[in-house]
């Protein structure tokens, strides 16, 4: 490989592990913002609180299926 390309292909992987560090911090700040939402509600009990722990958990589950598709 050629010094041209050997300097193509470490840009393309410096440019793709900044993407993919840039999609994980969007993804935790997304999942982070849903958490924080349900610290500031006051639930009536534990019946409500575990609901809308499993809402934010079914979210994740629909995200996570939307991404296995092909």
């Amino acid at each position: 490989m050629s010094n041209d390309q050997s300097a193509l292909v470490k840009e393309f992987q410096a440019q793709f592990a900044k993407k993919i560090k840039e999609n994980e911090k969007e993804t935790l700040e997304y999942w982070k913002e849903q958490l924080d939402k349900l610290l500031t509600l006051k639930p009536e009990g534990i019946a409500a609180l575990q609901q809308q722990i499993k809402r934010v958990s079914d979210m994740m589950a629909n995200r996570i299926n939307t991404l296995k598709k092909p």
